[in-house]
């Protein structure tokens, strides 16, 4: 994932949300929905119950719902949906979020007190979603690499403020090949309006988010279908 994430620990895929103890529940109606709804959950320690903080927030997703990414939770079986690259889809599962990125400078109130590593944008900050790049689902500066080997790429800095503010949502961490790239939290363009395959709010509610996120309490975001994360729920060991 892209080379501004924080070590996040391992998790056992048994049990993928061990040693968090910050998420971010984003539930859908179906696999297919374009919707969903977020809700803050924390707790003091990894043994402790979950609680939940703030309200609930809605959120935009891919244009074609959802599909099984690579997080912390166990693959996918054979015959069930698949994010690839390209697929409209925002990742279903558990994914550690590692890092900030946006338009504020270093010397801003927000930078100086976000508690996750944080990229500011510029004209020259790229993320690969060339599959064929030895740089694939990284965030690169391409002004500092010897050779851009990739055909295409995410702007980080933009004309609308999709990407004022946002997180890394850590999908395919080792960069696999097709498996999906530059998935992050950012900002929605409106209301009810899907994504290219990221999970999208308001900007207060990003902002509020993003100020939340400690790397310390190990964040992650559980993003699923309702009947999915009912069915795991108790295995998981998921708030209610």
């Amino acid at each position: 994932m892209p080379d501004t994430q924080a070590a996040a620990p391992t998790a056992d895929p048994a049990l993928p949300v061990a040693g968090a103890c910050q998420m971010l529940r984003v539930v859908a109606d179906e696999w297919s929905s374009t919707v969903a709804t977020l809700r803050r959950f924390d707790r003091p320690h990894a043994a402790a119950p979950w609680r939940a903080v703030g309200d609930d927030i809605s959120v935009s997703l891919g244009r074609s719902g959802l599909a099984w990414g690579i997080g912390h939770h166990p693959p996918p079986r054979s015959a069930e949906r698949r994010k690839r690259e390209g697929d409209g889809c925002a990742p279903a599962g558990v994914f550690a979020i590692t890092a900030l990125f946006g338009e504020a400078g270093p010397e801003s109130a927000f930078v100086q007190s976000a508690r996750l590593p944080y990229r500011c944008a510029s004209a020259s900050l790229k993320c690969v979603d060339d599959p064929a790049s030895r740089h694939y689902n990284r965030i690169m500066d391409e002004a500092t690499v010897d050779a851009v080997d990739w055909q295409s790429h995410e702007d980080m800095l933009r004309d609308d403020e999709r990407y004022v503010i946002g997180a890394v949502i850590a999908h395919n961490a080792a960069g696999r090949p097709g498996e999906g790239s530059c998935i992050f939290l950012h900002v929605w363009q409106a209301a009810g309006v899907p994504t290219a395959g990221c999970t999208a709010a308001s900007l207060a509610d990003m902002t509020e988010i993003c100020g939340w996120l400690d790397a310390a309490h190990h964040p992650v975001i559980v993003q699923l279908p309702a009947a999915e994360y009912r069915r795991r729920r108790e295995a998981w060991r998921l708030p209610w």
